[in-house]
């Protein structure tokens, strides 16, 4: 499957506005900032311009100014959290870090996290809106930001060859990408470049040169710890599924959008360990501190790796008993359809990620074996994205006070016990407005083809109704079998009417299907197999 592959097959940009507006208000979806919260806002974005550099390092941050950070995101991207450096480092680096002599060199991870607490006052107008927020609403159309544009697109951050303030991990890793010392501190950062991760991928694969002020080594180091990284993951029975998704995209020659099947490039997933690399570091120093939020995953119910198992079966992926689920999955090619197949129903092994908050007056730390991320297979945190989501702030808050032996502020301490239910009643609105967009232009786009027949895979099977993700638009839809559906309608009884059919959608196979209904209302369609 091509990286990303457009549609013919459009949806017009007034009716895709309406549609996400409506969609907005459904799940009250904050608009327009309060007057206070955007004076305050603006009123930090001009001190940190009037002086806010000179401010942070008498305060005691560190200058690091010095070093060759550089951003890498998708294109257009003006909120930029994080700023990455990689460099190989020799054996016997010193300090927490350090190896004994004749081991093979490591590596040095610098990565620089916005500094939001810089710029929000506790307790004020903004830090207020910001809880009600809670994180980036993204939406084909536009994104709610979390923070106001003076600070998410200004002076908060990363932003090339400007002064900012961050949070800066030092991360050191020995020759096999474990972890041998973290840190984490206050300092001055300026950012060489900003890159894309198609920038960085065509840099790797020799097709271009990254701008002179990038190292010259950083795709290759990227290349390299990223994949040692997965080599950890792969070690501790961690999984992260590389299936294609859909994506809704603007196409201005059309006028109008369409939706696409889009493959994360190798370099995304590369960066990603390094995320999961901080956040994992982030786990531990505040376990040890006895203060902080975890983002918490149970494991999954053996009985849903036994249903798994028969899926596996029923689509003809063979998964022999003495094969790990995360090592099954590292073996899998989404480009064949009975494996995306199997993919798409693999991605809901993993269920119910919520927040864990612990500290004085709160809750215990967890104890040895308690509060893991199933997925990751560790003890994880959210730190890497405080423009974007609300609990990075104080995660990386208590980080920075833990590291340097310093009290956790006491705003940090008052907030952590409310963020768990704040996080997941914002979470649910973000996911519902983003499925809902999806849902919703998947009808917008197939409105007015109904009796057109498509070609598509079959995702799964129930008494004669399941999913198929169509080539081309990049739909997925219910499918029924065209006896269950006409009964269904007839007698309002579908799934009684297929059970006593005995027969069963190809799952797993190569399909032609029909489109059947449009409700753009409802945000619906349907499609019958065509025998």
């Amino acid at each position: 499957m091509s990286r990303t592959r457009l549609s013919t097959y459009t949806a017009p940009p007034a009716e895709v506005a309406r549609t996400l507006d409506a969609l907005r208000v459904q799940y009250e979806v904050p608009t327009a900032f309060p007057p206070e919260a955007l004076a305050e806002a603006e009123a930090a974005a001009g001190a940190w311009a009037q002086d806010g550099p000179a401010r942070l390092l008498a305060d005691g941050a560190r200058d690091a100014r010095d070093l060759e950070l550089v951003t890498i995101d998708p294109p257009g991207s003006m909120d930029l959290d994080q700023a990455l450096l990689l460099e190989r480092i020799a054996p016997a680096s010193g300090g927490a870090g350090a190896m004994p002599d004749g081991a093979a060199p490591g590596y040095r991870v610098t990565y620089a996290i916005a500094s939001l607490a810089t710029f929000v006052t506790p307790g004020g107008a903004l830090d207020t809106e910001l809880r009600r927020r809670g994180e980036t609403v993204y939406a084909p159309d536009r994104s709610v930001p979390l923070h106001p544009k003076a600070l998410s697109h200004g002076s908060a951050s990363l932003l090339p060859d400007v002064d900012r303030p961050a949070c800066l991990w030092t991360i050191e890793l020995d020759a096999a990408g474990a972890v041998t010392g973290a840190h984490v501190e206050r300092a001055l950062v300026r950012s060489r470049a900003r890159l894309t991760y198609a920038q960085v991928q065509a840099a790797l694969d020799g097709a271009a040169a990254l701008p002179a002020a990038v190292p010259a080594d950083l795709p290759g180091l990227l290349r390299e710890v990223g994949t040692l990284r997965e080599r950890q993951e792969a070690q501790r029975g961690g999984v992260s599924l590389s299936t294609p998704e859909q994506e809704v995209v603007r196409d201005e020659d059309a006028d109008g959008y369409r939706l696409t099947y889009r493959a994360a490039l190798p370099v995304e997933g590369w960066n990603a360990q390094v995320s999961l690399l901080t956040g994992m570091c982030a786990a531990a120093i505040m376990v040890r501190a006895g203060v902080g939020i975890l983002r918490t995953m149970p494991p999954a119910d053996p009985r849903d790796y036994r249903r798994l198992r028969r899926i596996a079966h029923a689509l003809g992926v063979a998964w022999p008993e003495e094969l790990t689920y995360p090592d099954l999955v590292r073996c899998l090619d989404a480009s064949v359809p009975a494996h995306a197949a199997f993919m798409d129903r693999a991605a809901g092994l993993f269920r119910g990620a919520g927040y864990l908050a612990f500290g004085p007056g709160i809750a215990p730390a967890p104890q040895a074996g308690q509060a893991f991320h199933a997925a990751i297979a560790a003890r994880y945190a959210h730190v890497t994205a405080p423009l974007r989501r609300l609990v990075d702030r104080y995660a990386e808050e208590v980080c920075v006070a833990a590291c340097a032996g310093a009290p956790v502020p006491g705003w940090v301490l008052e907030a952590l016990g409310g963020l768990t239910e704040a996080m997941a009643l914002t979470g649910r609105r973000a996911r519902a407005v983003g499925h809902g967009a999806v849902s919703a232009i998947e009808a917008l786009v197939l409105d007015g083809h109904v009796g057109e027949v498509f070609d598509g895979v079959l995702l799964s099977e129930r008494d004669g109704r399941g999913e198929v993700m169509l080539l081309e638009p990049a739909v997925v839809a219910a499918v029924h079998l065209e006896d269950e559906a006409r009964g269904a309608s007839r007698l309002g009884a579908g799934r009684d009417s297929a059970r006593g059919s005995g027969r069963s959608l190809p799952v797993g196979e190569a399909v032609r299907v029909r489109l059947e209904e449009v409700d753009v209302l409802a945000a619906r369609v349907t499609f019958i197999l065509v025998p």
